[in-house]
């Protein structure tokens, strides 16, 4: 029998026919539903998902809930927790939740209980690097290895400088890192092999080396540069303290010069973009920060991986993103996402993402090697807010149908206020945080610009075409004025409503008013939490240089 694919179920179908009913509706309608939006809030472990602008109502998600079962979603993810060879064509494991599981858990490739070589790998990790960090392991010329550069490429580099830039601006881990440096080399460009060495004394660098199998021919020649580096500074002897590796192959760790005892192990059934809580990133991040600060990472993980495995698919996080995702690329047809985080210290969080989504799902095949008739994958971009409003959100708003993930932070890492300002700094970032899906969600209708005295020709360029999905744009392809930003400007709007409301919530305790059900819960959240700031407002707070 030829295998079946997901588009031939009866619960494909139905979608199809949800979705027809869906465009008909606008998102201004659909929120004015409470009901709807209250059953869209799902909160697990202080994160708070908030999907009720998404084009889909509550029928939607029972359907898509009844897709998941016919795609036999639950066996799929028992089965990777088991450590079956879900990766089929390369008859593998995929198991990157055991880099990250409890010490006593129990987790199973090829019959072998993986955790136990794990934490091996971590409890080597922890000894090594604090070694490095307390100065017991010296360098060739005896001085401390306070710089650290990392070479390796995709997941063993974009995950690790992912967390790094996320470290880097919270209090106590940049206390951990104190007179330290981690920088990262993957580009074969020689401008980056510059970029990466400049201002770095050979004597106080350590190089960590990191490829699977010690043959990624970027990696390889960028290894091959800095050892030449190194020896043209100390001597060839000076490789041994100066270099180490994460990888398989011992052997050709060996002859590149390096310890083999200074070889730190990952396996086969952790794909490489995957890979950020193995040696890969746990080793350089640890050398940075100290183990103690990177096990928290772990831990974060560990919780997801928990609440992934065992909460039903309607309080399911990773599950509802995943499904919404499917939904809108192939029932909607939005070939993008747009990954929006209000927080400077997620600045390459997008471009981790770009790799994890666009190489797990950029496949136009199905497992089985059938083509698939329907579009699969999503094309990731993002940036932090609000440097993406003055970049991209235009087309956002008038251009494209494009699904956003905006992600906002509740305490900021450097709170920041200056006297006499109606807001905080992170306030005022959080005003563009809740005032943007609004902007994005409603738009203005043409009774709306009316009332404003806007130009009649003027209408259609104000109104949001987001989610207008059957607006015949063939005809002005070629036609449209690319110099004006109509749609830009609700955005601001909206977030000096929310910025005033702030400061009312904050200095007099005003209630909050004049939102929807979903703004006006996200707002009380956000305004639960510690600011970090004192109560007084009369005083300036900068941060610490």
């Amino acid at each position: 029998m030829s295998p079946t694919l997901i588009c031939d179920a009866v619960e494909w179908q139905d979608l199809k026919g949800n979705v027809e009913e869906i465009k008909r509706m606008h998102l201004r309608d659909l929120l004015a539903d409470v009901e709807r939006c209250k059953s869209m809030m799902v909160e697990y472990d202080g994160i708070i998902l908030d999907y009720s602008r998404q084009c889909a109502d509550q029928e939607t998600m029972e359907k898509l809930f009844k897709l998941a079962e016919a795609a036999h979603l639950r066996e799929k993810i028992n089965r990777m927790y088991n450590g079956e060879h879900i990766n089929s064509t390369e008859d593998r494991s995929v198991l990157h939740i055991a880099l990250r599981a409890a010490r006593d858990s129990v987790i199973r490739s090829d019959g072998r209980n993986v955790v136990p070589d794990v934490w091996h790998v971590i409890e080597k990790i922890n000894d090594f690097s604090e070694r490095v960090r307390s100065g017991s392991w010296v360098g060739a010329t005896g001085k401390p290895l306070k710089d650290v550069i990392a070479v390796g490429i995709g997941g063993s580099f974009l995950g690790p400088l992912f967390v790094h830039t996320a470290l880097q601006t919270d209090p106590q881990a940049a206390e951990f890192a104190k007179g330290r440096q981690l920088r990262f080399l993957a580009n074969v460009d020689p401008v980056d092999v510059a970029r990466s060495i400049t201002g770095l004394n050979p004597e106080t660098t350590l190089v960590v080396v990191v490829s699977k199998t010690f043959t990624t021919a970027e990696t390889m020649l960028n290894a091959r540069t800095l050892r030449e580096l190194i020896s043209d500074a100390l001597g060839r002897q000076a490789i041994a303290k100066h270099m180490v590796a994460v990888s398989t192959n011992l052997k050709l760790v060996e002859q590149f010069g390096i310890d083999p005892n200074n070889a730190f192990a990952f396996w086969d059934w952790v794909g490489g973009r995957y890979s950020v809580c193995s040696a890969v990133g746990v080793l350089p991040l640890s050398l940075q920060y100290g183990f103690p600060i990177i096990e928290k990472f772990l831990n974060g993980a560990r919780s997801i991986d928990d609440h992934f495995y065992s909460t039903s698919f309607d309080k399911n996080i990773p599950v509802l993103l995943g499904l919404l995702s499917v939904w809108n690329v192939s029932f909607h047809g939005f070939p993008a996402r747009a990954i929006l985080p209000y927080s400077q210290a997620l600045e390459k969080f997008a471009p981790h993402i770009q790799q994890v989504s666009m190489e797990s799902n950029g496949k136009g095949v199905s497992i089985d090697g059938i083509p698939l008739p329907f579009e699969t994958g999503e094309i990731d971009f993002g940036e932090p807010g609000t440097n993406g409003q003055h970049s991209f959100y235009q087309l956002i708003h008038q251009g494209r149908v494009i699904p956003c993930d905006f992600i906002g932070v509740v305490k900021s890492q450097r709170p920041v206020y200056l006297k006499g300002e109606i807001v905080s700094n992170h306030d005022e970032l959080m005003s563009n945080f809740f005032a943007q899906p609004d902007a994005l969600a409603y738009g203005k209708s043409p009774e709306q610009l009316q009332s404003e005295n806007v130009a009649s020709h003027l209408i259609p360029h104000k109104l949001l075409a987001i989610y207008e999905h059957r607006i015949a744009v063939e005809g002005f392809i070629w036609g449209i004025n690319s110099f004006d930003q109509w749609g830009v400007e609700l955005g601001k709007s909206l977030a000096s409503q929310v910025r005033k409301q702030l400061n009312l919530s904050r200095k007099s305790e005003k209630p909050i008013e004049g939102f929807n059900f979903s703004t006006t819960t996200l707002l009380s959240r956000y305004l639960q939490v510690d600011s970090g700031l004192p109560p007084d407002s009369s005083t300036t707070v900068l941060p610490k240089i």
